[in-house]
């Protein structure tokens, strides 16, 4: 099948010590190789809108990010300030515990007032965080982002000991439908691994080694 796999990435860099060289260096790979966005900490989305301000790639931003568990006046205040920055897509991370104690309403309410925030100026995209989820709870976080009103859902941060699985991007497109984008983020690490996600459903792919996916090496997986 052929697909336009670059342009179904977002070129990540999400670690802590990231420097100006480094997000530099992510721009400019991000336009030579035609991906979709990059996706950067808010501290960055300012300086990659002026770097890509020219250029068909999207700065994507996360919020709430990775833990979940700021308030949801903080997760409004990150998702608006990184619109004005120059985002236009917003990765936002639930509140898992609040999902998990099954308080659906506050869940749901807090994807809503996210997306109305940014309505008509950014998509955003739920991080649910698989691998801290059972089954039940993994199709309920789909639920309520769909019905919240949100662009996507997505599988992790990266940064709670899991990735992105086949099985799980499966489920969430099943539970979606069509309609929905689907994000596969976390261990995809070259071009197998991207076909794989693709094939059971995604239709964006977060990752750091996006180079090497589209290179056919094998990355590492850094976020």
């Amino acid at each position: 099948m052929d697909r336009n796999i670059a342009g179904m990435i977002d070129h990540t860099l999400l670690k802590p010590e990231v420097q100006a060289e480094q997000i530099n260096q992510l721009c400019e790979e991000a336009k030579e190789y035609k991906f979709a966005s990059v996706c950067v900490n808010p501290t960055w989305v300012a300086h990659c809108y002026e770097l890509l301000k020219d250029s068909d790639v999207k700065v994507c931003t996360v919020v709430g990010f990775p833990l979940g568990a700021t308030t949801l006046e903080t997760k409004v205040f990150e998702a608006k300030q990184a619109v004005e920055n120059g985002a236009t897509e917003v990765d936002m991370v639930i509140n898992i515990g609040s999902l998990k104690d099954q308080r659906f309403e506050e869940v749901e309410t807090e994807i809503k007032e996210i997306v109305e925030a940014v309505k008509g100026r950014a998509i955003v995209k739920v991080i649910i965080e698989t691998v801290l989820l059972d089954q039940d709870e993994k199709v309920k976080a789909c639920e309520l982002a769909k019905r919240a009103g949100a662009d996507f859902v997505k599988t992790s941060t990266g940064f709670a000991g899991g990735g992105a699985t086949v099985d799980d991007v499966r489920l969430m497109r099943l539970t979606v439908g069509p309609e929905m984008g689907v994000k596969a983020s976390g261990g995809v690490r070259n071009l197998e691994d991207a076909n794989a996600m693709l094939d059971a459903g995604a239709t964006r792919i977060g990752a750091s080694a996006g180079v090497d996916i589209i290179n056919g090496q094998e990355g590492q997986s850094s976020y």
